[in-house]
């Protein structure tokens, strides 16, 4: 029934872990991640090359987010990743071109993606290879960031564009209105 060739016994750990994490709550599927324990991972998330994925303390990866690490995947602390969001570090698109599409094919680019600190990615958020997003930057839902993305700055769109800067002091007053009216609850 199964297979015995290298690359189904490469595989084959990656979808058990996969299929016992549907079983466990964040923490446990940060253990079994081999993530930070601060970090929260929700249900679905799926990492591609976990050993090649370093992620900083107190993160939050949402339901269905699919993080490609084959390539390198750096993601800084206090980062949120959104729902349905993927994080691709390879592309096939020249192996498919050559149709030479296969498992180790030489035509499979790689490059890393850089996330920072103190980022929260929407949902439903495509990031292509070899990008970095600058610490404390905001991607909106249903962006496609194909190009890097400066620090403090919120991006939109497809291809995601910058629609706001903003400095320490603009965050600052952000966090006291939301806290003044949180507490108004």
């Amino acid at each position: 029934m199964f297979f015995d060739d290298e690359r189904s016994n490469r595989l084959r750990p990656q979808i058990l872990t996969e299929l016992v994490g549907q079983y466990l709550n964040d923490a446990e599927r940060a253990r079994l991640y081999g993530l930070p324990e601060t970090t929260r991972i929700r249900e679905r998330a799926k990492i591609i090359n976990p050993e090649r994925l370093r992620l900083g303390e107190h993160c939050w990866i949402g339901e269905g987010a699919v993080l490609d690490a084959s390539g390198g995947l750096t993601v800084g602390e206090h980062t949120s990743i959104g729902v349905n969001t993927l994080v691709f570090t390879h592309s096939s698109w020249l192996a498919n071109m050559m149709l030479e599409n296969h498992t180790g094919s030489d035509l499979i680019e790689r490059k890393p993606v850089s996330i920072g600190k103190g980022c929260f990615i929407g949902s439903l958020v495509v990031i292509m290879p070899g990008v970095t997003i600058g610490d404390f930057a905001v991607v909106q839902p249903n962006s496609v960031v194909a190009k890097d993305v400066p620090e403090r700055c919120l991006v939109a769109g497809n291809p995601a564009r910058v629609f706001q800067r903003y400095d320490e002091e603009y965050i600052r007053a952000e966090a006291a209105r939301v806290r003044a009216e949180n507490a108004g609850d």
